[in-house]
């Protein structure tokens, strides 16, 4: 049971690092999320976790650092994307290689950067259990950071508080180190 669980939490951080590089790449298409406080609910499906809900304070600059975050799934490592445009959504497939495996993710991002949107990513690969899963984040605006906040802040539902600049001074990334050379 607790190896199962180990797993799921595998999965579900590497399903996160899709879902990140997904947003990244949207970004690079120029749909930064507005300055403020955003809710951002996590959920993947069929894994019997509970969503994930946090709140974070950002500005362009911390935005487009949480959007590049990517772990092992990052442009080193899934260096082609194609990025598609409609009128009601944007669409984001990025093939990779982890660990010599294939490994792909295929993101759709609909509603508005200024106040909602959803992001469904649909990732595929031998390191997930049963070789797929499926993240839905739904991120809504709130408004302005509030006066103990900065960007960059983190705020979980527990109420602890990280902030990302911080803690990228703090640890080394490990990126670099993930990625093939």
């Amino acid at each position: 049971m607790h190896r199962d669980f180990l797993r799921l939490c595998g999965a579900a951080v590497i399903l996160a690092e899709i879902g990140a590089t997904a947003f990244a790449q949207a970004a690079d298409q120029r749909l930064s999320r507005k300055p403020g406080l955003w809710e951002v609910k996590t959920t993947i499906e069929n894994s019997g976790a509970p969503p994930r809900v946090v709140k974070q304070c950002i500005d362009a600059a911390t935005d487009a650092l949480s959007q590049s975050i990517a772990g092992p799934f990052s442009a080193a490592v899934c260096p082609e994307r194609q990025v598609q445009r409609s009128a009601d959504a944007v669409t984001v497939d990025s093939p990779c290689s982890i660990a010599g495996k294939p490994a792909s993710a295929h993101a759709i991002i609909t509603g508005s950067f200024d106040t909602d949107y959803t992001m469904k990513v649909v990732a595929e690969g031998d390191l997930l259990p049963g070789g797929k899963m499926t993240m839905t984040m739904e991120g809504k605006w709130l408004g302005a950071c509030t006066a103990d906040q900065r960007p960059g802040d983190i705020i979980m539902a527990n109420g602890a508080k990280i902030n990302i600049p911080e803690m990228q001074k703090r640890s080394p990334s490990t990126i670099d180190k993930m990625a093939p050379h």
